[in-house]
């Protein structure tokens, strides 16, 4: 069973940084894609960054574009997710997620089917 346990969130002002962390269990790690998700109270779930089983593809919304990196360290199981000059509108639950299938980057939310328990960011004005 994949158990994903996030961490790295917490209260920030406007303007700073936050780096999250993924920690994965299982040996097969390298060979899924990864992705980082957010949702609000009364809103779906949103795809905010997604990368490749090798590192060497990713993707992100727009509105992230820039200030956010996605990355892996496939020798330890995790993944990151480094947000800079948060915004107040970047206040939500984040999780991160393991694809179904292997040797993807995972666009889609219906690609993923393991879950963490989710990290809270609150960004202040």
């Amino acid at each position: 069973q994949v158990q994903l346990v996030e961490s790295g969130g917490g209260l920030v002002q406007a303007g700073g940084s936050l780096r999250l962390s993924c920690a994965a269990s299982g040996r097969t790690f390298g060979l899924y894609g990864m992705g980082w998700f957010r949702q609000t109270p009364g809103k779906e779930r949103e795809f905010v960054a997604a990368i490749s089983w090798n590192g060497r593809a990713t993707r992100y919304v727009d509105s992230v574009k820039g200030r956010f990196t996605i990355s892996r360290d496939n020798a330890k199981n995790t993944v990151y997710l480094q947000m800079n000059s948060l915004k107040t509108e970047d206040t939500a639950v984040y999780y991160c997620a393991r694809t179904d299938s292997e040797l993807v980057l995972g666009l889609s939310r219906t690609e993923y089917g393991y879950w963490g328990q989710g990290t809270q960011v609150t960004v202040s004005s």
